[in-house]
């Protein structure tokens, strides 16, 4: 189980520079929010620790981001091993255009091969179940996954990575395009992953951090202005930004 531990990160979109001095420590087994207004570096912070900015081009970024004693930011790591630990949720769920059952085996056909079929079928079970997706999917495992409501579809995604076993799992503004209905449903699948894997998830809706996460980080202008337990960041915080920000003040 990973933690993840940042130090003095730095980074940069050509000129413009996103992340600046982020110092912070993410605990395993814990749910951690990252709040704060649009274009502040929440989603730059979270992509960086599957290192999803690389795809931009014009990227540098300076400092450390340590993950099982690995600097991750390095040039020497093995993206393919790193985003196998690291499994990523979208704002929006992106199935592939296949069957359900062919959805959740993917990775496990990249990842390891000469599986059975029926070690196959188990692994789609096991997985659907920890999504709590089993009772509603499993007669309809050769369906497209495109036929799946909203709510289906991100479950099935977080499906698809807990398969190949990752340690840390981001989850980029998971809930923003469900209704309250469903949000409530993700929020408590999160609860019951929280004793699996480390979480970190980034959301523009400060009720849901106070909900689901045990620390929350608040982010303004690439600066992580402050962090620490999210009882004590929303009832007491200790920098008047984020007081403003959190009462509504801000801007």
């Amino acid at each position: 189980m990973a933690d993840i531990s940042v130090n003095n990160l730095n980074l940069w979109y050509g000129d413009f520079q996103a992340l600046i001095n982020v110092n912070v420590h993410f605990t395993q087994k814990q749910i951690t929010a990252i709040i704060g207004p649009s274009g502040c570096g929440k989603s730059t912070l979270l992509r960086v620790f599957n290192r999803m900015n690389d795809l931009i081009e014009g990227v540098r970024t300076t400092g450390e981001v340590m993950i099982d004693a690995e600097n991750i930011v390095s040039e020497k790591t093995d993206l393919v091993s790193l985003r196998k630990k690291v499994g990523m949720v979208f704002q929006r769920p992106n199935p592939f255009p296949l069957s359900i059952y062919e959805n959740i085996v993917f990775g496990q056909k990249v990842h390891a091969e000469g599986l059975t079929k029926l070690k196959l079928n188990e692994v789609v079970e096991d997985s659907l179940k920890s999504v709590f997706l089993w009772d509603e999917l499993k007669d309809k495992l050769n369906k497209s996954a495109f036929t799946l409501s909203l709510e289906q579809k991100q479950r099935l995604c977080i499906a698809r990575l807990i398969v190949v076993k990752p340690e840390i799992l981001l989850m980029d503004e998971p809930c923003s395009t469900l209704d309250p209905q469903a949000t409530s449903r993700i929020e408590e699948l999160m609860r019951e992953l929280k004793n699996n894997y480390t979480t970190i998830i980034v959301t523009h809706n400060m009720q849901q951090a106070a909900r689901v996460s045990d620390q929350t980080g608040f982010m303004l202008l690439g600066e992580l202005v402050e962090f620490g337990r999210t009882e004590d960041i929303f009832t007491k915080p200790k920098d008047k930004r984020t007081e403003d920000y959190i009462t509504g003040r801000y801007g």
